[in-house]
């Protein structure tokens, strides 16, 4: 059971127990309206904070989330086990008229736009990859440092989340066109563990979402009045990724320059390695469901997601520092 869903449940115990009337007669308390949301555990980390901050500002509500892959989320919506979920596409026409079938009515948003980061040890010379290399590795093709160019670490060892995950599935889909990857290529079992492969390992190579590594995911040691205060200031703020490992630049094949997985270079399409995330619900309006889908695509959901590292859907990208 993954760690949000423990700190869920252990609320709605201790919610239970303060709802129910004592012996004496003791007024209930206003009762919790609950929902669940299944989410793509690519966004783990910010799906967190976002309900984090929406209890804490709608006492009266309560999400408890599952981190599933994306398969398993989709299937959770049109089995009708839960209303709300966050994925990497949109729902086909033929789905929505499903679920319509159903008597569901859906709604669905693009709310950010997730790239997927390569990286590397800090001790690994190399610093930019182009498109035709990062498939080439993914394939087999180059197995080794050296192929690349001068680099004495060897052989390349790539390292994803896990073989079910969207990231996987991104990657086979958008540079090998489905084909199978190399036997160079490796599954961890979290997104945590493929940052910490790469801290480890000086020849391995991480394909990981880009909120993993960002260094604003500092944010859940805030408390949250001060996390309040900060969705509430309109600034613009620079940002960068953690320092224990390197990020590497990407380049298109038809281009000389390359990039980091920065907002502002994921919002003019510069950095090639990207993928849109949607909020899906058929929750009823009124409902705690409705409400979070509300909050998450509104302004405060919307300022989250951009303190993650991620490009938000409605907010302009943050300057980042070029020196």
């Amino acid at each position: 059971m993954n760690r949000c869903l423990n700190i869920g449940l252990a609320i709605l115990m201790a919610l239970a127990i303060t709802a129910c009337g004592g012996k004496g007669g003791k007024k209930a308390e206003k009762p919790i309206r609950i929902t669940t949301v299944a989410c793509d555990d690519s966004f783990e980390n910010i799906m967190c904070q976002e309900i984090d901050v929406f209890e804490y500002l709608y006492r009266d509500m309560s999400i408890i989330p599952y981190y599933v892959n994306e398969s398993a989320a989709l299937d959770s919506l049109f089995s009708l086990k839960t209303r709300t979920i966050v994925v990497p596409r949109q729902l086909t026409a033929k789905e929505v008229s499903y679920l319509k079938g159903k008597r569901r009515n859906v709604k669905q948003s693009k709310i950010a736009v997730d790239a997927i980061a390569l990286i590397v040890n800090k001790e690994n010379p190399t610093e930019i990859l182009s498109m035709g290399e990062i498939a080439q590795i993914l394939s087999g093709e180059l197995t080794r440092w050296d192929e690349i160019e001068p680099n004495k670490l060897g052989r390349i060892d790539v390292v994803f989340d896990h073989q079910g995950s969207s990231t996987v599935k991104y990657m086979r889909d958008s540079l090998l066109n489905g084909k199978a990857f190399g036997a160079n290529v490796f599954a961890q079992k979290s997104n945590a563990e493929v940052f910490n492969a790469v801290k480890e390992r000086k020849n391995a190579i991480g394909i990981i979402g880009v909120s993993w590594i960002s260094s604003d995911m500092r944010a859940p040691d805030m408390s949250r009045e001060d996390r309040i205060e900060a969705l509430e200031r309109n600034d613009t703020t620079q940002m960068d990724f953690d320092s224990g490992i390197k990020v590497l630049k990407v380049r298109r094949d038809d281009d000389i320059r390359a990039y980091k997985p920065y907002q502002a270079y994921i919002y003019d399409g510069s950095y090639p390695l990207f993928r849109s995330i949607y909020m899906i619900t058929t929750a009823a309006n009124g409902s705690a469901g409705h409400s979070f889908y509300s909050f998450v695509t509104g302004f405060r959901g919307q300022k989250i997601i951009q303190m993650t590292g991620i490009l938000p859907a409605t907010i302009q990208p943050r300057m980042v520092s070029l020196e």
